[in-house]
């Protein structure tokens, strides 16, 4: 699974502590989302974000990494400009306290999977 990682997941240490078996693609931006800093890093619409692409078959490991079963993060599918697509764990800004807020109504994953449906985010390698 090649995810789009932008917060400690950039760092081979941290990589290294958590996955068995990964490694790192290149430098990539992701166009349509921007970061924001809570309690943890997090992305919300509009802007662009710097990051890497991290190949790993452990999902499971980065699912319990970001709190996906608890909600904390959601991780979705976003498509890259040369064909294909990655992973990119998105964090309820709510739970992270971070002031901005995602467009919508719903809950919190509906309303990142609504945004994503419908706007230009693309991931692109550099």
């Amino acid at each position: 699974m090649d995810v789009f990682v932008y917060g400690t997941l950039t760092d081979p240490d941290r990589a290294a502590d958590l996955l068995s078996e990964w490694r790192y693609c290149g430098e990539a931006v992701l166009d349509g989302l921007h970061r924001v800093d809570g309690q943890y890093p997090t992305l919300l619409p509009g802007g662009r974000t710097d990051g890497r692409i991290l190949s790993t078959p452990d999902r499971d490991a980065l699912d319990r990494y970001e709190g996906v079963e608890s909600g904390l993060y959601v991780r979705v599918t976003v498509p890259r400009a040369d064909g294909g697509a990655v992973q990119v764990y998105v964090g309820d800004p709510d739970r992270l306290g971070v002031a901005e807020r995602w467009p919508g109504t719903g809950v919190f994953p509906e309303r990142v999977r609504g945004y994503l449906d419908t706007a230009e985010v693309r991931v692109r390698e550099q």
